[in-house]
């Protein structure tokens, strides 16, 4: 793949972006050190996926800023302290392509000559070149793997920084066989789209063109039917535990009847109407619902943040990153407390209409 497909996939339909996949193996040098690691370049737009969020450190300044991102693990060979390397320089010892003339081309001692990194002008040569970059954040998880890079990589550049270094990718000896070794070529193409449910169709035009294709949808396919039952199974049980609720408040409210009687033929013998004992008993069917999804709130919250706290403790022990197992936004919490209270509103509808239809003389000598 080269810019022309790139300008291809972006012309398509619902597509929002799309980005060349950068990697490289390179030597990084830091005081006296050089470890040899795969080096990835960030499209900007990554800084606002989460990815980075508490990061140590900034992200980059700019899409074209000579920095560096590193991963905690790659971090810690470089020094005993991977906060302190914030604000210090790297240097990235990488390979050059470089370009053939059509005469060193035809001449295979020159082009030997140039391969090997003689400096003569043109088409594929490899020359080796020196970067210095600053150290501008460390963090801990491997970002790539949730922004299109498929993982693994240890230090992040900015993606147009990495492409002005014109680093030689394995397919440059393919390219140069076919006679296309003028124009720069990518081994993948990030392609990002407005929504999940766009994705099947973005990746059908794509092939339509000629390409290959992979997204997280076609490996978790598997996964989602094994989620979609499951979720299915829940529904179910939470279907009968509210069926069981119900019953509950209906029983609850029903024995109330039963145990007030004599209190509701006084009421109605002192003038209250169906109207009035049927909302008293559907003010108290209601008061149950409120607290009572107010306090499942809570005590799902509770439950939720022991989980979180009691993972966390355990990962870090693993000298793995912490994650966040349960979390309940404002609208879920209203949302719950406001099911809970319609559903005790239409449970209490049966004992109140009860309640209000019996007689009171029947009430007052039920003792």
């Amino acid at each position: 793949m080269d810019d022309d497909a790139r300008q291809q996939f972006s012309k398509l339909s619902n597509v929002t972006e799309v980005y060349p996949q950068i990697r490289f193996i390179t030597d990084v040098r830091y005081a006296g050190k050089s470890e040899s690691t795969s080096v990835l370049g960030l499209p900007d737009s990554s800084r606002s996926s989460g990815a980075f969020d508490g990061m140590k450190g900034a992200f980059f300044s700019s899409p074209t800023a000579d920095e560096a991102i590193l991963q905690i693990d790659f971090a810690k060979l470089l020094s005993d302290q991977p906060p302190s390397l914030i604000g210090k320089e790297v240097i990235l010892r990488y390979a050059e392509r470089g370009a053939l003339s059509k005469a060193a081309a035809d001449d295979d001692e020159a082009l030997l000559d140039a391969m090997m990194g003689s400096g003569k002008p043109g088409g594929i040569s490899i020359v080796p070149r020196e970067k210095t970059l600053r150290i501008v954040g460390v963090i801990e998880s491997d970002p790539s793997a949730g922004i299109g890079g498929f993982g693994g990589a240890r230090v992040y550049l900015p993606l147009k920084t990495a492409e002005q270094l014109h680093v030689a990718q394995p397919d440059d000896l393919q390219a140069f066989l076919s006679g296309n070794s003028a124009k720069p070529s990518y081994m993948a193409m990030t392609v990002r789209v407005r929504s999940p449910k766009d994705v099947p169709q973005v990746e059908e035009a794509i092939k339509q063109l000629g390409f290959a294709t992979f997204s997280l949808l076609d490996a978790t396919k598997s996964l989602r039917l094994v989620f979609t039952v499951f979720d299915l199974f829940l529904g179910l049980f939470g279907s009968l535990a509210l069926t069981v609720a119900s019953l509950g408040i209906i029983n609850t409210l029903v024995m109330a009847i039963l145990e007030r009687r004599r209190e509701i033929g006084i009421l109605k013998a002192l003038g209250a109407t169906d109207r009035d004992v049927r909302s008293l008993f559907f003010a108290e069917a209601g008061a149950m619902g409120l607290f009572g999804g107010f306090f499942g709130v809570a005590l799902g919250w509770l439950i939720g943040s022991t989980l979180t706290w009691g993972t966390t403790i355990y990962l870090h022990r693993q000298n793995l990153p912490g994650v966040k197992i349960s979390y309940i936004p404002w609208w879920l919490a209203l949302g719950a407390i406001a099911f809970a209270l319609v559903v005790s509103l239409v449970a209490g509808l049966y004992p109140a209409a009860r309640a209000a239809r019996l007689n009171p003389v029947d009430a007052l000598r039920y003792e």
